[in-house]
């Protein structure tokens, strides 16, 4: 006979620590990704800068389809197989999910 309290409880302590882990860290994301992009920005700032007073010369063009490049491999690359590990987890992510959703939103 399966017992339902248990099950539900440890459900909702894996439920609670995902959201915990994930709010934590989609916090910290966001941050991160701010700090990324700030940089990546004053870098092409800079670059420009520096063409403009003829310092350096930036191939634009080739700039450009470097990073389209990268896109087009990561889009290609097939993922493998992790629905029965999803399933297996689903109290643990599910929560984690949610904790990170509003760790993001809130930063």
């Amino acid at each position: 006979m399966v017992d339902f309290q248990s099950l539900a409880q440890t459900v909702g302590i894996n439920l609670g620590t995902g959201a915990l882990i994930g709010g934590i860290i989609g916090f910290a994301a966001k941050k991160v990704a701010k700090l990324v992009a700030i940089i990546v920005g004053l870098e092409l700032a800079l670059f420009k800068f520096l063409e403009s007073r003829q310092i350096l010369v930036v191939n634009w063009d080739r700039v450009g389809a470097s990073f389209l490049t990268a896109g087009e491999a990561a889009a290609s690359q097939t993922p493998p197989s992790w629905i029965m590990t999803l399933l297996s987890t689903l109290s643990v992510s599910g929560g984690f999910a949610g904790g990170f959703l509003l760790g993001f939103k809130k930063a």
